[in-house]
C-alpha cells in the first residue's frame, strides 16, 4: 500500500450512525507490508470542528436526541463529513497521511488542554471550521509552531496580527465591501448610489469600510450617499430619492434579515418604474424570503461570496455520490466546504512540504472555487503579513429562489 490514510476521531470510541450522527472511525495499517513497502514520510493533519459530542451522548453512551439534531450541531458534522470524503478520495501517491478529527466543543479535551499537553505538536497543517476562542487558540498555536492554520469558514481575522501562518478562506466583511466598491467603480461610476442602513454595530462597520475605501486620497471618489432608516422602510420615502431616468444602485448595508427583507420589499415595489440594482451583504444568501420562488418574482438581488460551486463538476458529483451512499442524504454547503479545504490543503502539503504558505494560489489543484490569497498588512510599516486572506469574490444573482453567477 503506497499510501496510508489514517482517520481518527479524537476522543470517540463509538461510531455514530447515519441520520443521527455518522463519523467513520477506522485505521488502514500497512504494518503487514513492512518488509515490502519502503518507509515513507507521514504528514499529520488536524481537522477541527464543533461536533458537540459530549452534548450528544449521555453518560451511559446513549444519544440524547431522538429526532433531528439541532442545526448548530449539524454544521460541524457536515464539515467533518466533507473532510472525510476528501480523505477517502485521495489518489495513491508517495506519502502517508495521518488525519485526526478534533471536537472543539469537547469538555474532556478542549483545545487549550490539547495544546498544553503537546497533543498537537506533530501536526503539519491545521484545518478548522472554528471561531471565537477556538480560532484564537489555534491561530496562536500555529504561529508558535510555524505551521499553516487554514480557517475554512470564519469570515473574520479574530483580531489576529503578525501571524503569517493564518489563512482566512472565507473572506472578511471588509473584503466584501472592497469587492462591491470595485464593481461600482467599474460599472456604476456615474449612477446614483445609496447605502441603506439602520442603527447597529455591524452597520457602522459596513459604512466605515465604504467611507475608508472611497476616501483613500482624502476626498470621495464616488458620490455614495447614506440613507438611515428606523424600524420601517417606506417605499414612498425611498421613491423620493430615485430618478426614473437614471440607474440607481442600492447597497443593503446591514446583515440583519428583518431589515434586509424590508429593503428588498421596498425596492421590489418600485423596480418596475425605477431602474434599481440591489446589492446585499454576503449573509443574505441564507435569508428565507430570497430562497422562495415567488416572493420577489423576477427581481434580482446580488451578493458577493468566496464560494461558487455549480455542482456539475467531477468533484461535486463524487461528493454527492459518496455522501448519499454513506449518509443516506443530500450533501449541504458545509459538506462541500469541508471537502474542498481538506482536499486542497492536503494536496498542497504533500506537494510542497514545509512550504505551503508560498503556494497558496496553486491553480493546478483547484477544486470548486477560485481563490486569490493575498498578504494582509494592517499597518503599512508591518514587517510580516498579519495573515493571508482570500480576495477572490464571486458576484451571485439571487432571483426566483435560484442562484447563478453574475460576474
Amino acid at each position: 500500500m503506497s499510501k496510508q490514510i489514517i482517520k481518527k476521531l479524537h476522543g470517540v470510541l463509538l461510531p455514530i450512525i447515519v441520520s443521527i450522527v455518522f463519523i467513520s472511525c477506522f485505521i488502514l495499517s500497512a504494518t503487514a507490508q513492512k518488509d515490502s513497502v519502503p518507509v515513507l514520510k507521514t504528514y499529520h493533519i488536524g481537522i477541527f470542528a464543533p461536533l458537540y459530542l459530549d452534548s450528544i451522548f449521555t453518560n451511559i453512551g446513549t444519544i440524547r436526541f431522538t429526532e433531528a439534531l439541532p442545526k448548530f450541531i449539524t454544521q460541524g458534522l457536515d464539515f467533518v463529513h466533507g473532510a472525510q470524503i476528501a480523505l477517502d478520495s485521495m489518489q495513491v501517491g508517495k506519502e502517508n497521511i495521518e488525519a485526526f478529527i478534533y471536537d472543539t466543543k469537547s469538555y474532556t479535551q478542549p483545545i487549550g488542554q490539547l495544546i498544553n499537553n503537546k497533543k498537537l505538536d506533530s501536526l503539519d497543517v491545521i484545518i478548522g471550521s472554528v471561531k471565537d476562542v477556538e480560532f484564537k487558540q489555534l491561530a496562536d498555536f500555529a504561529l508558535a509552531k510555524k505551521i499553516p492554520f487554514i480557517s475554512a469558514t470564519y469570515p473574520n481575522d479574530g483580531g489576529t496580527v503578525a501571524n503569517p501562518f493564518l489563512v482566512v478562506v472565507n473572506s472578511t466583511l471588509k473584503a466584501h465591501c472592497e469587492a462591491i466598491y470595485s464593481y461600482l467603480l467599474q460599472n456604476h461610476g456615474s449612477d446614483i448610489i445609496f447605502i441603506c442602513r439602520q442603527k447597529g454595530t455591524q452597520e457602522d462597520k459596513v459604512a466605515s469600510y465604504f467611507k475608508m475605501i472611497n476616501e483613500q486620497d482624502g476626498k470621495p471618489l464616488l458620490d455614495i450617499q447614506t440613507l438611515n432608516f428606523d424600524s420601517t422602510i417606506s417605499p414612498d420615502f425611498l421613491k423620493e430619492k430615485l430618478d426614473s431616468n437614471r440607474q440607481t444602485v442600492i447597497i443593503g448595508g446591514s446583515l440583519d434579515e428583518v431589515f434586509a427583507n424590508k429593503l428588498i420589499t421596498a425596492c421590489y415595489e418600485l423596480h418596475q418604474t425605477y431602474p434599481i440594482t440591489l446589492l446585499g451583504m454576503p449573509n443574505w444568501d441564507n435569508f428565507r424570503a430570497l430562497l422562495k420562488k415567488d416572493t420577489y418574482q423576477d427581481f434580482p438581488v446580488y451578493i458577493t461570496t468566496p464560494y461558487f460551486n455549480s455542482k456539475w463538476d467531477v468533484y461535486s458529483k463524487m461528493v454527492n455520490t459518496a455522501y448519499s451512499k454513506k449518509y443516506k442524504g443530500k450533501a449541504g454547503d458545509m459538506v462541500f466546504k469541508g471537502f474542498e479545504c481538506t482536499y486542497l490543503f492536503t494536496k498542497l502539503l504533500t506537494k510542497y512540504p514545509g512550504n505551503v504558505m508560498s503556494h497558496l494560489n496553486e491553480k493546478s489543484l483547484k477544486v470548486f472555487s477560485d481563490y486569490n490569497f493575498r498578504p494582509i498588512l494592517l499597518k503599512k510599516e508591518s514587517a510580516v503579513p498579519d495573515y493571508y486572506e482570500n480576495k477572490h469574490l464571486y458576484f451571485i444573482r439571487i432571483m426566483n429562489g435560484t442562484f447563478s453567477k453574475a460576474w
